[in-house]
C-alpha cells in the first residue's frame, strides 16, 4: 500500500510538471504576434555558361565553393583557335605582300603614264605642223589611254587587296576575342550552388557550366491580402523570423524592396493571415545573412510594423444638423 501510494504521488508530480510546461508553452505561443505574411527565401542565381566551344581543361568551381568575382575559374582548350589564328596570319601576310606589289606596279604605271602624256602632246604639236603623220598621232594617243586604262585597274586591284588585309584582320581580331573567352571569369562574388560540368567534357557555346549566387543577403518572397497593402511601402522595415529548431525562434530586420502590381491567386504552399483571400499580393523583403543562418528555400515569417489608425476628419460647426 505504501509503495502504490508513493507511484501515485510520484505520477501526480509528473502530470503535474507536464501540466506547467504546457502551460507555460502556450503563454509563450501567445505572447508571439502572429506573422502577416508567410514566404521562403531565395537569392539571385547567375548561371554562368560556356561562351565558346570546346574540351574543357581546367574547371575549378565546387559545389559551396566561394568565387571572387572575376576570378579565371574555367579554361576550355584554345588549340584549335591557335591553329585557325596561324592560318589566318598567314593569308593576311600574303595579302600585305600582294597589297606592296599592287603598290609598286601602280608606281611603275604612274610613270610611264607621265612619259606617254608627253610623247601624246609633243606628237600632237608635231601633227599641227605637219611633221608627224596621223598614224604617229593615233598610236601615241592609244598608248596614253591604255596606260590610263592600266592605271584604273591597278588602283581597283589595290583596293581589293587592302580590303583582304582588312578582313583578314578583323578574322584576327576575332579570334583573339574567342580565345578570350575560353577563359571563364567569375561574373560575381558568390557562393557556387550547383556544377553542370567536369574537366575533360566537350561543352558547346551557350551550355551552363555552374550556377552562383551572393548569399550575403537573401529576399523573403512573401505574400500578403489585398487588406495588407495599405500597411506596406517599398523601403519599409519590418521583421522576419525563421525557426532555429527546438521550438526557438530567431528574429532578424529586413527592408521591403518589391511589392507586386499584380494579383493572383493563392499558392498552394503559401498561407496568409486571412485565408479566404482568393488574390494574394507578392513582395520581397532584403534580410541580411550576416551569419549565413538563412539558407534557400528555408521558410520564415513576415511582420509588419502597425499603422497608426487614421482618425476621422472632424466636422465643422456649420456642417452639422441642429
Amino acid at each position: 500500500m505504501r509503495c502504490m501510494g508513493m507511484t501515485a504521488r510520484r505520477a501526480l508530480t509528473k502530470m503535474y510538471s507536464l501540466t506547467l510546461g504546457a502551460v507555460a508553452v502556450a503563454a509563450g505561443c501567445r505572447s508571439t504576434p502572429a506573422p502577416d505574411a508567410y514566404g521562403n527565401f531565395e537569392a539571385t542565381e547567375v548561371v554562368v555558361s560556356a561562351q565558346t566551344s570546346g574540351q574543357i581543361q581546367r574547371f575549378l568551381p565546387i559545389e559551396g565553393m566561394q568565387l571572387a568575382r572575376g576570378a579565371d575559374v574555367v579554361l576550355i582548350d584554345t588549340v584549335p583557335l591557335g591553329l585557325q589564328r596561324e592560318q589566318i596570319v598567314a593569308q593576311r601576310n600574303a595579302a600585305s605582300a600582294r597589297a606592296a606589289e599592287a603598290s609598286q606596279r601602280l608606281g611603275v604605271l604612274l610613270v610611264q603614264r607621265d612619259v606617254s602624256r608627253r610623247a601624246y602632246e609633243r606628237t600632237q604639236r608635231l601633227h599641227a605642223e605637219k611633221a608627224a603623220t596621223a598614224q604617229q598621232l593615233d598610236q601615241a594617243e592609244r598608248d596614253y589611254r591604255v596606260l590610263l586604262a592600266q592605271i584604273a585597274a591597278a588602283r581597283a586591284q589595290s583596293r581589293s587587296v587592302r580590303m583582304d588585309a582588312a578582313a583578314t584582320d578583323a578574322s584576327v581580331a576575332q579570334i583573339a576575342d574567342r580565345v578570350a573567352r575560353s577563359h571563364v571569369a567569375n561574373p560575381v562574388a558568390g557562393t557556387v550552388l550547383a556544377t553542370y560540368a567536369r574537366a575533360g567534357e566537350v561543352v558547346q557555346a551557350g551550355q551552363p557550366l555552374y550556377r552562383i549566387a551572393n548569399l550575403d543577403t537573401l529576399v523573403l518572397r512573401a505574400y500578403v491580402s489585398e487588406s495588407q497593402l495599405t500597411s506596406i511601402r517599398v523601403g519599409q522595415t519590418a521583421q522576419v523570423r525563421v525557426d532555429r529548431g527546438s521550438g526557438q525562434l530567431m528574429t532578424l530586420p529586413g527592408t521591403v524592396s518589391w511589392i507586386s502590381s499584380t494579383s493572383e491567386f493563392t499558392p498552394t504552399p503559401v498561407q496568409t493571415r486571412d485565408e479566404r483571400a482568393d488574390l494574394v499580393y507578392a513582395v520581397k523583403v532584403r534580410v541580411p545573412n550576416r551569419d549565413g543562418v538563412l539558407k534557400i528555400g528555408m521558410p520564415g515569417d513576415l511582420s509588419l510594423p502597425v499603422s497608426p489608425p487614421v482618425s476621422p476628419r472632424p466636422t465643422s460647426p456649420a456642417g452639422r444638423r441642429s
